[in-house]
């Protein structure tokens, strides 16, 4: 079959949920509430932040951007997902899956990156306590985030600017609620391989690398508080990190578990509800885990109330 060109193509079909046709207002009213808890849960705790000038600190800092960044991350799928919910033309423009696209990218390396800032924060609080206030200032920490920004821009560009390139035939029905770019890379007529290599190449920028920095500034806080004599002590330190940590096994395990299912279980329809993990269910839950095991927090949404 000769390709199709590409300017030629107008929309893909977005078949997610769709065999499920009975269970669709179940569905919609699911999605629905778990994005409303996660914009209201996230931006609770943006206020929570800026209100209150004892959380004007370097961790929720990170805190309040990782929030914003859910927000936007989540926005990305669930709104079109669940317009597709309720129209029987369960379709997405070429060019908004384009766009569909970088935005997703951009918004998971930002939540990536942000959880190891967040964790060398950690590091730094725990390991180097005296010079936390001096490593950690404000210009470093505008520079951490800054860095974030720009890496997952670039990332997030170069895959978009590599997925508008291929070609596509006549087989344009994505099995998923979303464009996943390896659904696109999989319907494509003309040579994925240098779509492959950055897939390849994305993962360990943006996934192993991030990954790594994670465990290595865990392992020194470990480390730290195995040294610290006194039970409580060890206790009140570990108790400042283990909401990231949290956060970090949650974020990791369930996107492990997405590219784990993809590849054991031939199944399109196991790939979405897996997905549904770590797009929806992660962001949803961050707010909960930071809010009820934190009381600075849990005081600040009290005095803003």
């Amino acid at each position: 079959m000769e390709p199709e060109n590409r300017t030629q193509i107008s929309e893909f079909r977005l078949l997610g949920f769709s065999e499920e046709t009975e269970r669709q207002p179940i569905i919609f009213g699911l999605f629905l509430t778990m994005y409303l808890i996660i914009v209201f849960g996230n931006l609770l705790i943006i206020l929570a932040v800026s209100s209150d000038s004892h959380l004007h600190t370097p961790m929720y800092f990170f805190l309040s951007n990782l929030s914003f960044v859910d927000i936007f991350f989540t926005s990305t799928t669930i709104p079109k997902m669940l317009q597709s919910t309720q129209t029987k033309k369960k379709v997405i423009t070429y060019e908004g899956c384009v766009v569909q696209v970088y935005f997703y990218l951009l918004f998971a390396g930002l939540d990536d990156f942000l959880l190891t800032v967040m964790a060398y924060d950690r590091y730094v609080a725990i390991c180097h306590p005296l010079q936390y206030t001096v490593i950690m200032n404000p210009w470093v920490c505008g520079l951490l985030l800054l860095v974030s920004w720009i890496m997952s821009a670039l990332f997030s560009l170069l895959h978009s600017l590599v997925v508008s390139q291929l070609s596509f035939c006549s087989d344009l029905e994505i099995h998923h609620f979303f464009c996943e770019i390896t659904w696109l890379i999989q319907l494509a007529c003309s040579d994925p391989f240098l779509n492959n290599i950055m897939v390849y190449f994305g993962s360990v920028i943006q996934g192993g690398a991030p990954l790594a920095g994670i465990l290595y500034s865990y392992s020194k806080i470990v480390s730290s508080i195995r040294g610290i004599s006194s039970a409580q002590g060890q206790y009140k330190a570990f108790s400042t990190c283990a909401s990231h940590l949290l956060v970090v096994s949650l974020f990791y395990f369930s996107a492990l578990g997405v590219y784990l299912s993809s590849a054991a279980i031939h199944s399109s329809h196991a790939s979405a509800i897996a997905s549904v993990m770590y797009t929806v269910v992660t962001p949803m839950l961050n707010p909960f885990i930071y809010s009820l095991r934190n009381k600075d927090i849990k005081r600040a949404l009290k005095t803003f109330f």
